[in-house]
């Protein structure tokens, strides 16, 4: 129980300090209200809007009156999606609330995600295990090959790549948009690729350490089947780094997506990012951080559970500390 407190406490501390890098990053780049209003709201506009937003108070309180907006649920409206040209001047009567905006765009990008790290994490898991039990062969050096090539890759070219030669000249799958399994293939394939690369190579990695110890030698004397040696004894004890692995994959996945969600137009929350970040649409920009940032901390804070589950040793000596 101290352990999952202690991890849950440490979870909050980010979020704050994601949070405090939202609102100062607003106000870094410029002016809010200029960057909300643009630059053709007249000066007694930006004045009011100054008032009645309290950007004219210490910047102590509005960051206290920030905190308390983002407990609410409310990161403020935005005052360019949905409109060719800016509302009018009073934006809050005429805006749109950019939290629903973004939350309705996050089952997109776990679709997209979940279905990368699927492919990445039962290609990795086959592919280093395979190496790790016939180390230095030509199945081993392929599967380094193929690893390395996943993991230096960069997803944008892989992407393009993939829609001239699978899209344009094949026609076997779409080059963009959201639909069906078809539309989902191209994306996952260019976003799985890097962490299949990076958890092969552990997987391989832990499974030699494993499959080198004196209790898989006692379980081989003992006649215990290879298969059961591999997949049971070695694999399991070899669960905490793949598994940290594939956490860390999992929320590199999450921020990368805005590279593959524009080049395949998938409307997921990387691509409401770059739209906001190509309109200037400074409320949709900072809660789309904010949403990546704290799914990032959530799967983090999975992940340092799982060791408990995973890995006895490592709860106790967190409720230790």
């Amino acid at each position: 129980m101290a352990y999952f407190v202690r991890r849950f406490a440490n979870s909050l501390v980010l979020l704050l300090a994601l949070v405090s890098f939202v609102f100062l990053s607003g106000r870094l780049i410029g002016d809010p209200a200029l960057n909300i209003l643009g630059i053709n709201a007249s000066e007694q506009a930006l004045d009011n809007f100054r008032e009645n937003t309290g950007l004219n108070d210490p910047i102590l309180v509005q960051y206290g009156g920030y905190i308390v907006d983002v407990v609410r649920g409310d990161f403020g409206v935005s005052y360019r999606f949905g409109f060719s040209i800016l509302p009018s001047e009073d934006f809050r009567d005429s805006g749109t609330e950019v939290l629903p905006i973004a939350l309705e765009r996050l089952p997109y990008t776990f679709r997209l995600a979940g279905a990368s790290i699927a492919i990445a994490v039962t290609f990795a898991m086959v592919m280093g295990v395979l190496a790790a039990r016939r180390p230095g062969s030509v199945l081993d050096r392929a599967i380094n090959v193929v690893a390395l090539a996943g993991v230096s890759v960069v997803q944008f070219w892989l992407g393009l790549i993939l829609i001239t030669v699978f899209a344009v000249r094949f026609g076997w799958f779409p080059t963009s948009g959201s639909g069906g399994l078809d539309h989902l293939v191209l994306p996952a394939l260019t976003l799985a690729m890097r962490p299949m690369g990076r958890i092969a190579q552990v997987v391989r990695s832990s499974m030699l350490d494993e499959l080198a110890k004196p209790y898989v030698i006692a379980a081989r004397a003992k006649g215990v089947s290879e298969r059961r040696v591999v997949l049971v004894h070695a694999l399991k004890n070899a669960a905490v780094p793949i598994v940290t692995m594939i956490g860390d994959e999992l929320s590199a996945l999450l921020t990368g997506a805005v590279l593959v969600e524009t080049v395949f137009a998938w409307p997921g929350i990387g691509l409401l990012l770059f739209d906001s970040l190509r309109r200037g649409d400074l409320p949709l920009i900072q809660v789309s951080i904010f949403v990546v940032g704290a799914l990032v901390v959530i799967v983090n804070f999975l992940v340092d559970l799982s060791y408990g589950v995973l890995h006895p040793r490592v709860r106790v000596a967190g409720a230790a500390s």
